[in-house]
């Protein structure tokens, strides 16, 4: 008989390839990514970077692992950045915020041709006061967020947290400063750590309620509202005014983390983009404030937090017709057969067991494998035990992920010629590892590490009615999309 991993010892294997480190990454990323306030990821130069307060940030070179190391001079707090033309724009606050016993604070900008500290060509330029405010006035100037306005390329700036009243003011996208004689224009109130972004005609505010700065007990939690112009005002989905304390819940406390604050949204390509918050305590971290990367999904125009794609056994489904990914293997017909219509209807119930590893197994090749896609029946060739590899490293947001039969080691592989197949073992190269990626709709891309033969960026795609193959992601093809239903 071929060898299978079953029973107690497939748990326990399980568990000793991702259990305790699985675990941890599932709710924040690898590494030491411990930070407040993170800005808005930036790429630049093959690497990410993000930047919190106290001064300095994070880095990263596949977005998962992230460790210290960025630079950014002046200290203050909750620092915001953005790319425009060949330059790096970087605001951040001095005081405010309640530290150094008030609400007088000021909030700074200054460029830079790079993040990466180690380039020649890397040098903050002075910083530039672009707003303020009084001990005693209705807003405090903290909590820098950016908007580069992409119908008319005019550059926002959003600041204020509980204190009083979120304001936004316009700033030269040249030069960084003020716009001269630029007021600022009051948008929301009961928030803060907010920001800006654009998508289909609409404007969407971000915020953060609730407390921060309390570890595990902190309430933090991201709002949204959205408006047609960018000056507001800004309603959330059943016309509350963020004017007047409303907003829709983006992403709340879950999985062991808590108190996300401080949105940022990075756009990888067209369907594929991710949120980055922090959250104010990791519990699996000993409650330490870490970097928080999800899916950015869009319902009905309303941003939405995705989900984190999670270990388990899985049908693997098609969006396009809703078939299911299984091997290319002789269909094994189950005990019973067909049950005549003149049978006995008061005979004793029975139940049938499902199909079994161990019933089919020897009738599979022993070589490598061919996939296709067929109705689902739950049965052994059709279920796919899905698990990250830490020591893989991954992309933003997420490891990369092993993809076997369920209770074997045959591993789906991308082969050459942009092919399909499985191999009988799992060794962890790179044509053996997997991105899975939550679209803007719901739905997954699924990307091999790299295919045999080509730097090409390929994805698994269905085509016809029965093939799986590998091809150009394409968002507006259902044949680029998939689901995973679990077993």
């Amino acid at each position: 008989m071929k060898k299978i991993l079953m029973g107690a010892m497939a748990l326990a294997s399980l568990v000793s390839v991702s259990g305790v480190a699985y675990a941890q990454s599932s709710v924040s990323p690898d590494g030491k990514p411990f930070i407040h306030d993170p800005s808005t990821i930036m790429y630049c130069d093959g690497k990410y970077y993000t930047f919190g307060t106290g001064g300095g940030g994070l880095i990263s070179e596949d977005g998962w692992i992230w460790n210290g190391g960025a630079v950014r001079p002046g200290g203050g707090a909750a620092p915001d950045a953005i790319k425009i033309g060949d330059r790096y724009l970087i605001a951040y606050s001095a005081t405010g915020g309640g530290l150094g016993g008030g609400h007088a604070g000021k909030v700074l900008t200054m460029w830079n041709k790079t993040l990466d500290p180690n380039s020649p060509d890397f040098k903050y330029t002075e910083p530039v006061e672009v707003a303020s405010s009084l001990v005693d006035e209705d807003c405090d100037a903290i909590d820098a967020g950016l908007l580069l306005d992409p119908t008319d390329g005019r550059l926002y700036l959003t600041y204020g947290t509980y204190f009083g009243f979120i304001r936004l003011v316009e700033l030269d996208p040249a030069t960084g400063k003020r716009v001269e004689g630029n007021e600022p224009v009051n948008i929301a109130i009961d928030c803060e750590a907010s920001t800006l972004m654009y998508r289909n005609g609409w404007y969407y505010l971000l915020g953060t309620h609730g407390t921060c700065c309390d570890g595990a007990n902190s309430t933090y939690n991201i709002v949204v509202g959205r408006s047609r112009s960018i000056t507001g005002p800004y309603l959330d989905n059943v016309g509350r005014d963020m004017l007047r304390g409303g907003g829709k819940m983006v992403l709340a406390a879950q999985g062991r983390v808590t108190g996300p604050g401080h949105f940022g949204r990075y756009v990888e390509e067209e369907g594929v983009e991710k949120m980055s918050c922090h959250f104010e305590a990791d519990l699996n971290r000993s409650g330490r404030s870490v970097l928080g990367i999800r899916p950015l999904l869009w319902k009905n125009d309303w941003p939405v937090a995705g989900d984190l794609f999670k270990n388990g056994t899985y049908k693997i489904e098609s969006e396009r017709r809703g078939y299911a990914l299984e091997l290319a293997v002789d269909f094994v017909r189950m005990a019973g057969g067909m049950r005549g219509f003149w049978r006995n209807n008061d005979e004793p119930e029975v139940i049938i067991e499902d199909q079994k590893l161990e019933d089919v197994i020897d009738t599979w090749p022993e070589g490598n494998i061919d996939v296709r896609i067929g109705d689902y029946m739950f049965r052994p060739h059709q279920k796919w035990t899905i698990t990250a590899v830490p020591e893989a490293g991954g992309y933003i947001g997420a490891p990369y992920f092993k993809i076997v039969i369920e209770g074997t080691e045959r591993a789906l592989a991308a082969a050459e010629g942009a092919e399909l197949v499985t191999v009988p073992q799992f060794t962890g190269a790179p044509e053996q590892l997997w991105r899975i990626e939550q679209l803007t709709d719901g739905t997954y891309r699924i990307m091999p590490k790299s295919v045999p033969g080509t730097d090409e960026k390929y994805a698994l795609i269905s085509i016809a009615d029965s093939t799986p193959t590998l091809g150009k992601f394409d968002m507006s093809s259902d044949n680029s999309k998939w689901n995973f239903r679990k077993h």
